[in-house]
């Protein structure tokens, strides 16, 4: 029996998920959390052959959670499960110490095969995260961006503003304004608005 721990911050999301598993015999939900914190004090207390996150949740998430995890249980096997854009944050999942990166909108069989081939030590990527590691020599702008300068990325996206990007990420306002800087001058762009269509532009939203 493969035992999975489900962390996801929609319940919506993690009964669908719970439903899709409780009709196989070899897979079996046996924790959930909603939050990175959640389920990092899961993993600490417990083992699980997988944990299926998603990659932005309250608290910890992203690659900082991918890490804590790994670096508490090396031998657990992770599978993201995220709306983010395959190209960019697979490729860092993966660095990070995922097994795997699915879309949300992958259907369920592609779901159920890819937790067996995680659980038996195998790795699955999807062709856009196979092509961004291929071509990770010849980086592009926004591959040059440290792990901790593209979640402040992703949360400006987002919309957020540095006070509510310091309170998620435990940064100072002023720590995250400097991280501002550098992803703007890094990337090439003079503002926000200019971030966000870069990012639109190069599908990592």
């Amino acid at each position: 029996m493969i035992r999975v721990l489900i962390a996801d911050d929609h319940s919506i999301v993690r009964d669908g998920l719970k439903r899709i598993l409780a009709a196989t015999p070899d897979l079996q939900v046996v924790a959930e959390a909603a939050s990175g914190d959640e389920a990092l004090a899961l993993v600490r207390a417990n083992d699980y052959d997988v944990a299926m996150l998603d990659m932005s949740m309250p608290g910890l998430s992203g690659i900082d959670l991918i890490k804590r995890l790994k670096s508490e249980k090396p031998g657990l096997r992770i599978l993201v499960l995220s709306m983010h854009g395959e190209s960019q944050y697979a490729a860092r999942a993966l660095k990070a110490g995922a097994a795997g990166y699915l879309n949300k909108d992958s259907a369920s069989e592609l779901l159920l095969g890819t937790l067996r081939k995680i659980a038996a030590g195998g790795v699955h990527i999807g062709e856009a995260a196979a092509a961004s590691l291929l071509q990770a020599g010849a980086a592009r702008p926004h591959e040059t961006l440290s792990d901790r300068e593209f979640e402040v990325m992703r949360l400006l996206v987002e919309g957020l503003g540095p006070t509510e990007i310091g309170e998620k990420l435990h940064l100072s306002v002023k720590t995250v304004s400097t991280h501002k800087t550098r992803i703007l001058e890094k990337l090439g762009v003079g503002s926000t608005a200019e971030l966000v269509r870069y990012a639109l532009e190069h599908r990592l939203v």
